[in-house]
C-alpha cells in the first residue's frame, strides 16, 4: 500500500471487528509487517477462518484469535482481562468493530446495541487498557469512525433510542460520539506517549446490510446497485493500517483523517463541554469504577 513503516517486529496490534471487511484487511496489512496481531472476534469458525488466511498471506504465524462478543459489558471486560493475562503490552488499539440495524435492539445490559457495539464498547474496552497502552508508550488508539457523523446528535434524553428509535439517527450518534470520545481522550492522554486520532474509511462494501435482516427490501436493491462502486475493504483499510504504523503520524493525537491526511470534523465533534459529559454518562453507563477515569488522565 506504499505506507512507509517502523519495524514491528516487537509491536502488539489489537483489531476489533478483524474476521471480515475492513477489520480483516486491516489485521493482514499489520501482519504483513510482521507484528503481532490479536483478533477479535464474535464467531470462533469465522474468527479462526480468518486467521488462518491472515496467517497464509502474510506469512506471520504471530497472530491470535481472541473472542468477544462486544455488544456485552461483560464480554468487553473479560476481553481486557484476557488479553492482559496474556500480553504486558499493547502498541495499537484499533477499536473497528462496528454493526448497524433499522430496527431497535438491546443487548444483555439492556441498552440499544447500536450505541453499544459503535461506542460504549471502545469506550469501555479502551479505558480498561489505557494503564498497558501507557506503559507501551508510544502507543495508539485508533477509532474508526465516519463521515456520517456530521449528521449525528448527541441526544441525552433518549441516548438509548427508547422513544423514537431510527436506525440512521442510532448510527450517526454513535459515530460522532466516537468522535468526541477521540478528542477527549487525546485530551485526557496529554503527555503520556499515547495518541488517540480516528478515522473514516470511506464508502466501503461491507456485510452489514445482509447481516441485517430488517433491511427493507428497496434498500438492499439500492446497496447492490451501488456495492459495485463502494470502496473495496482492503482501500477501506489503509488509512486505519496508516493511522496504526505510519511514523508520519508519531505523536500526533485528537485529530480526525480521512485518507491518510488529518481533516475538519463536525463544528460539534469539536464541543469539549459535550465530550466531557458525554464521558461521564458512559463511564456510567459502562460501570466503570470511578477511579478508573482519575487513572487514565494520570500523566
Amino acid at each position: 500500500m506504499g505506507i512507509e513503516t517502523r519495524s514491528m517486529d516487537h509491536r502488539i496490534y489489537m483489531v476489533t471487528g478483524a474476521n471480515s471487511g475492513i477489520g480483516k484487511e486491516t489485521a493482514k496489512g499489520l501482519a504483513k509487517m510482521g507484528a503481532t496481531v490479536v483478533m477479535v472476534c464474535r464467531d470462533r469458525s469465522r474468527g479462526e477462518a480468518a486467521m488462518a488466511e491472515i496467517k497464509a498471506e502474510s506469512g506471520n504465524q504471530a497472530v491470535e484469535l481472541m473472542l468477544a462478543d462486544l455488544s456485552s459489558l461483560a464480554a468487553v471486560r473479560q476481553l481486557a482481562e484476557d488479553f492482559t493475562d496474556r500480553y504486558r503490552q499493547l502498541h495499537v488499539l484499533v477499536n473497528n468493530a462496528g454493526t448497524y440495524f433499522t430496527k431497535r435492539h438491546v443487548t444483555v445490559d439492556g441498552l440499544e446495541t447500536t450505541f453499544v457495539v459503535n461506542y460504549l464498547a471502545p469506550f469501555l474496552l479502551t479505558n480498561l487498557l489505557l494503564e498497558t497502552l501507557k506503559g507501551s508508550a508510544s502507543a495508539r488508539v485508533v477509532n474508526v469512525a465516519g463521515a456520517y457523523h456530521a449528521k449525528g446528535k448527541i441526544d441525552f434524553d433518549d441516548l438509548q433510542g427508547e422513544r423514537d428509535y431510527n436506525g440512521a439517527r442510532a448510527n450517526n450518534q454513535a459515530k460522532l460520539a466516537l468522535v468526541l470520545f477521540t478528542y477527549e481522550l487525546a485530551r485526557k492522554l496529554e503527555g503520556t506517549g499515547v495518541t488517540a486520532n480516528c478515522l473514516h474509511p470511506g464508502a466501503v462494501a461491507t456485510n452489514l446490510v445482509e447481516k441485517d435482516k430488517d433491511y427493507p427490501t428497496f434498500l438492499r436493491l439500492a446497496y447492490k446497485l451501488f456495492k459495485p462502486f463502494a470502496r473495496s475493504p482492503e482501500k477501506g483499510a489503509e488509512t486505519s493500517i496508516y493511522l496504526a504504523s505510519s511514523p508520519d503520524v508519531e505523536g500526533i493525537t485528537g485529530k480526525y483523517f480521512v485518507n491518510k491526511k488529518a481533516k475538519p470534523s463536525s463544528p460539534e465533534s469539536y464541543d469539549t463541554a459535550l465530550a466531557a459529559r458525554l464521558w461521564e454518562v458512559s463511564a456510567e453507563l459502562a460501570g466503570l469504577h470511578p477511579g478508573a477515569e482519575k487513572a487514565s488522565e494520570s500523566k
